[in-house]
């Protein structure tokens, strides 16, 4: 498995930052982190909270990564199909993808 390059981590982070500034408004910042082959990104909210949202699989292309979960219930990032039907994508579907999972679901 590939490590990812240090100009993709840069990338990554500019593309994240820059779509959930104009797409997702419920996030206030986010956090990213690298190991290996891996990119996992945390949300921060307005009030300060901390929400773990997706680990990343990099596959050698910036515009194609696997996609996994972070599951409460588990406490670990389990990987998933994206809303369009495959298990990689862009990052910005895989954000998409957990922030209107986790943080748009409706107050009860």
């Amino acid at each position: 498995m590939a490590t990812v390059p240090q100009s993709t981590k840069d990338s990554l982070e500019r593309r994240l930052t820059a779509h959930a500034r104009t797409r997702r408004p419920e996030v206030a910042g986010l956090r990213l982190r690298h190991h290996g082959a891996f990119a996992w990104i945390d949300a921060e909210l307005p009030d300060g909270e901390i929400v773990p949202l997706i680990r990343l699989r990099y596959l050698g292309s910036a515009d194609e990564w696997g996609f996994g979960l972070y599951l409460a219930s588990s406490d670990k990032y389990e990987d998933q199909i994206l809303p369009t039907g495959g298990f990689t994508g862009t990052p910005e579907e895989a954000l998409d993808c957990a922030c209107e999972l986790y943080l748009d679901a409706p107050d009860f």
